[in-house]
């Protein structure tokens, strides 16, 4: 069980934020506003009691509850699929794996490029969405420490959003280097690890009422190089998008929207009473509370990380 608490995640980005003031980026006037404003944080009687237990909910149950909303606006979606897009634009078509397929969104994307198509997941529930949205496809239930894939089966493996809920980067690899054919090409996005860290992570209703996160682990950067040159990877390309545009910080949100809110428009601020009734399940809401704190804080960070690598063709 984890116990998450309103006013540790605020006093959090507060912290992060005064923290940045060390390297010279804040003035004294921006010191004095935070720590005012924490002030006020700790006096705010509607965020003193709005603790919660959550259940830490492993990846198969977790993707069976979002199974049903997983299509719906995610800002993630719309920071990865333009760099994805460019690198798939750049290869040919051929035999692709979708590997954590999900609800089928890169099988449609790979399809629609002329590949032909195969995916697995974990979840019967996303598969089952999947071989809805992309009916020429062939999908399969199963694990990315084992795919159910032969050897040297496909030119292009897609992993999309789905590593950081595997607790150890070298088996996936070394998988997907197996279904590889030589020359073949690995794409991969994730949450970036800076975003994991602090807290980025896929929050779910469970049916009970109770709210529940995914588990999520926290791959720095250099595991995934190390991960893929074990497995006899080469690197092509990283890239680390940061926040794009989102809604407001107070707006009422997806069900699972990791991406951090970090403004809310002055005249709309929310008061700590809404943002409390649901950030049980939407953290970052909390964010617009201290839109100052939570630019500084997050205005910067990389809020995804983009992987091409290429496994070399025969006798190179």
């Amino acid at each position: 069980m984890i116990y998450e608490h309103p006013l540790a995640y605020l006093l959090g980005v507060e912290g992060v934020a005064l923290l940045r003031s060390f390297r010279g980026e804040h003035d004294r006037d921006f010191v004095e506003a935070r720590l005012g404003e924490i002030r006020r944080l700790l006096g705010d009687e509607a965020l003193v009691g709005a603790a919660v237990e959550v259940a830490d909910v492993d990846a198969v149950e977790g993707y069976r509850v979002w199974s049903g909303t997983y299509d719906g606006p995610n800002g993630l979606f719309d920071i990865e699929e333009p760099v994805v897009g460019r690198i798939l634009d750049g290869l040919p078509a051929g035999d692709a794996l979708d590997a954590a397929c999900g609800t089928g969104r890169v099988a449609a994307a790979l399809a629609g490029r002329g590949h032909r198509v195969i995916g697995v997941d974990g979840s019967p529930d996303m598969l089952a969405r999947a071989r809805a949205r992309v009916p020429r496809a062939v999908f399969s239930l199963g694990d990315l420490g084992d795919l159910p894939v032969p050897d040297d089966a496909v030119d292009l493996v897609v992993c999309s959003l789905a590593l950081t809920h595997v607790p150890s980067l070298g088996p996936a690899m070394a998988e997907f280097a197996r279904v590889l054919r030589p020359g073949g090409h690995l794409v991969i996005s994730d949450m970036h690890p800076e975003g994991v860290a602090r807290g980025f992570v896929p929050p779910v209703r469970l049916a009970d009422g109770r709210p529940g996160r995914i588990a999520t682990y926290r791959h720095a950067v250099g595991d995934y190089l190390r991960a893929a040159l074990s497995a006899g990877l080469q690197v092509r390309r990283c890239e680390e998008p940061r926040i794009a545009d989102t809604p407001p910080a107070h707006d009422t949100p997806p069900a699972a929207d990791t991406s951090p809110q970090v403004e809310a428009p002055p005249e709309a601020a929310p008061s700590s009473a809404e943002v409390v009734a649901v950030w049980d399940v939407w953290p970052w809401s909390l964010a617009g509370l201290v839109p100052e704190a939570a630019r500084a804080a997050y205005g910067d960070v990389p809020s995804m990380l983009i992987w091409h690598f290429q496994l070399p063709a025969s006798g190179s």
